[in-house]
């Protein structure tokens, strides 16, 4: 086996990071492309130091006329690796991109759970993580958005997602690619410009590069490694204080939390308004059934200050807040 640079900063990642551990067994999704592959060469290249056991999935969208083929040559990848190969195909095709993830997401906990993989490992780069922070911050998005694809996330089957090329770019990965001659399946809705993730990846990081900074994807990735550690201790602090605010922990009133929800407005108008919005936004995602929107924060922030008797009009599905003393009250 040949050592390359990119072998051992994938080793280095992995252990300081405490991404996995020993003998475990990691399910990879693997599309064909040059991130998937790129990914799947290095951990069989590593299985050896961490004795792994290593699984492919596949997740054929049907939204091309060469996914069945696509999902052939995974398969016989996986094959001539001597990997156990899983396939999911969609019953229909889909279109819109944030369904395709969410299906692909289900799709591979299903997998994993089914075969007892505690990981499910994906190939996103540095440059993923740089396009998403664009992405989102086009759209309007606070520091959780430009934080958006972390090393780790525990997904909703109890799995962990695990991305471990997050430091390397896309060119990295497509050198590494033809440096091992491996067979890379284009994908070619990849180049279709009706995808804004595309139009960001082929003409504004391209713009960027050539007219601010040739190392835009890597200064985007290492603002989204520092907002990541902000975003993680800021919500933390929200969520102490709103159980503070709910008065759970609390000895002498540790009934209120048995009661409807309601926040006490002293404790609220003491914090930060970074904090105030946080633990609003907490409480909203209890409430409503999509993430609370900007506006929805905003209007029930303001109740902290707000006269008594002061209201909300209704959130979707119908709760209002309002102010009741030193207390607001969801009815």
């Amino acid at each position: 086996m040949v050592w390359t640079p990119l072998h051992a900063k994938i080793h280095r990642t992995i252990r300081s990071r405490h991404l996995f551990e020993r003998n475990q067994r990691l399910l990879i999704a693997v599309s064909g492309g040059q991130d998937s592959l790129c990914l799947i060469k290095l951990l069989l290249d590593l299985q050896s130091k961490w004795a792994w056991d290593l699984g492919i999935a596949h997740c054929d969208h049907r939204w091309r006329s060469d996914s069945e083929a696509n999902a052939h040559h995974v398969e016989n990848l996986a094959k001539t690796w001597d990997i156990s190969f899983y396939l999911e195909t969609a019953n229909e095709p889909i279109n819109s991109e944030a369904a395709a993830r969410d299906w692909r997401y289900q799709a591979l906990s299903a997998i994993a759970k089914a075969n007892n993989y505690q990981y499910i490992v994906t190939g996103h780069t540095a440059s993923d993580r740089a396009e998403t922070l664009l992405y989102n911050l086009i759209r309007g998005t606070g520091a959780d958005g430009l934080q958006a694809l972390t090393w780790q996330r525990p997904l909703n089957t109890g799995i962990m997602l695990v991305r471990p090329l997050l430091e390397i770019t896309r060119l990295q990965t497509e050198q590494f690619c033809q440096e091992f001659k491996l067979p890379i399946w284009e994908d070619s809705t990849n180049q279709d410009l009706q995808y804004a993730r595309n139009r960001i990846r082929q003409e504004l990081i391209p713009y960027l590069q050539e007219n601010f900074n040739p190392q835009v994807e890597s200064a985007l990735a290492q603002t989204a490694e520092l907002l990541q550690a902000e975003v993680e201790y800021l919500e933390k602090a929200a969520q102490q204080l709103r159980e503070k605010a709910m008065g759970i922990g609390d000895e002498e009133d540790s009934l209120t939390a048995l009661v409807p929800l309601r926040l006490n407005r002293r404790v609220l108008q003491k914090a930060p308004l970074a904090l105030q919005r946080r633990v609003m936004r907490q409480v909203l995602q209890q409430i409503l059934t999509d993430a609370p929107s900007f506006e929805h924060i905003e209007k029930l922030t303001a109740l902290i200050i707000a006269p008594n008797r002061s209201q909300t009009d209704p959130f979707p599905g119908g709760a209002i807040a309002q102010v009741e003393g030193d207390w607001i009250c969801f009815k």
